[in-house]
């Protein structure tokens, strides 16, 4: 008798000829994220499987919490399918402490010739007579599962949501614009559930932005990346276009300007590292530059597809997901990024394009960009705690 963790894939099903693919992505996502540790790994077209020793078995089932692509986990005992092997480990794995119980039977198997409901009353009878437990079809104190598959039978009494969604990387790869707010974050998870891998871009301005901001940004990258296993982040020294914009600007236009110059190096970032989209944590009417004529000012200056997880969402729900993926509380961290440092009193709510493109016309912006480019710092292979103490 055999103890293991099955996957169920869930939304995985809805794919037919790709199918494969999909399951295929969410192997290597399993095993990057469990790298380290001792483990073995099988799969077929509905169900994944991993053994392992009893010592990491909860420390896998927490990890594969944060993997997406997976609809549930459950640990379950793997016996023959045999009917009296099948009793007898239903028997050991009641909760005898409980009142009721209720069995539920799939039979995946067909080669197995007594149907579920059949199978139900067998076993169901078989533990009335050797327990005081009684049935509850309704609300039972616990569910004895038991699934008939080619490769044996799996029983088990829980059943663990996983987070859904598609295997990250199976849509390919974006850029992030990662700021210390508590929005992009956020953003950045609703990407990766969607199957987007994601590299990230913070924008550093020293002496204006403190070290302690950059570290807040590498910290929020760090708790997404637990989603993923494998994200970096490109940071880039936007120190000159900033006081550049400062010195040559109008005050109510220094955010949709800069915002401009941040859309122009993501561009170039993303077909530098053949990244196919970029991505913001950006909500309608939240501030200025998020207007629906602010965004569509700034974006002018970019082909790239763009998306927006959050466009659509009040604060309220934004920070009801930061506190479920657990970035909340590092976002809400008094370091200042550089659209803040730089916030004029009265920013332009409506810009003119005509204007803006004027504006930014009064200094050579496209040397700094290049600049910015050059010197970009790459920072990965990092773990959650690490930038704690600077913090």
């Amino acid at each position: 008798m055999e103890k293991l963790i099955m996957i169920k894939y869930g939304e995985l099903t809805t794919k037919k000829a790709n199918r494969k693919i999909f399951i295929n992505m969410l192997e290597n996502n399993i095993k990057k994220i469990l790298k380290n540790i001792d483990y073995q790994i099988s799969k077929d077209r509905v169900r994944m499987y991993i053994t392992c020793d009893n010592k990491n078995l909860n420390i896998i089932v927490s990890k594969l919490q944060k993997i997406f692509g997976i609809h549930s986990i459950v640990v379950a005992h793997k016996v023959n399918t045999n009917i009296d092997e099948i009793k007898t480990k239903c028997l050991e794995i009641c909760n005898k402490e409980s009142k009721t119980f209720k069995v539920n039977t799939k039979r995946a198997d067909k080669s197995f010739e007594i149907h579920s409901m059949d199978f139900n009353n067998i076993i169901g009878g078989y533990i009335l007579k050797n327990t005081n437990l009684k049935v509850d079809v309704h609300n039972p104190d616990f569910m004895i599962n038991i699934e008939i598959r080619k490769e044996g039978t799996f029983i088990y009494t829980n059943e663990l949501k996983g987070i859904g969604g598609y295997p990250v990387g199976i849509q390919g790869k974006g850029l992030l614009m990662l700021s210390g707010g508590i929005d992009s974050p956020v953003a950045g998870y609703l990407s990766l559930k969607r199957g987007v891998d994601l590299e990230c871009l913070y924008f550093e301005s020293p002496p204006h932005t403190s070290v302690e901001a950059k570290n807040k940004v590498l910290k929020l990258a760090s708790i997404i990346n637990e989603y993923s296993g494998n994200i970096k982040v490109n940071i880039v020294p936007f120190t000159e276009i900033q006081e550049a914009i400062y010195k040559n600007c109008p005050d109510s236009y220094i955010i949709t300007i800069m915002r401009r110059m941040m859309y122009r190096i993501a561009e170039k970032i993303c077909l530098k590292n053949k990244l196919k989209v970029i991505i913001n944590g950006e909500s309608i009417g939240q501030v200025a530059s998020q207007t629906l004529t602010s965004i569509g000012v700034i974006n002018s200056v970019t082909n790239m597809p763009i998306i927006r997880p959050v466009a659509c969402m009040d604060k309220l729900e934004i920070i009801e997901i930061a506190n479920k993926i657990g970035t909340y509380e590092t976002s809400i961290l008094p370091y200042e990024d550089c659209c803040t440092i730089f916030l004029p009193k009265h920013p332009v709510i409506n810009p003119d394009l005509d204007k803006a493109i004027r504006y930014e016309n009064s200094f050579d912006y496209e040397i700094l960009i290049d600049k910015c480019i050059d010197n970009i710092e790459v920072i990965s292979n990092y773990e959650t705690n690490e930038f704690d103490s600077y913090l």
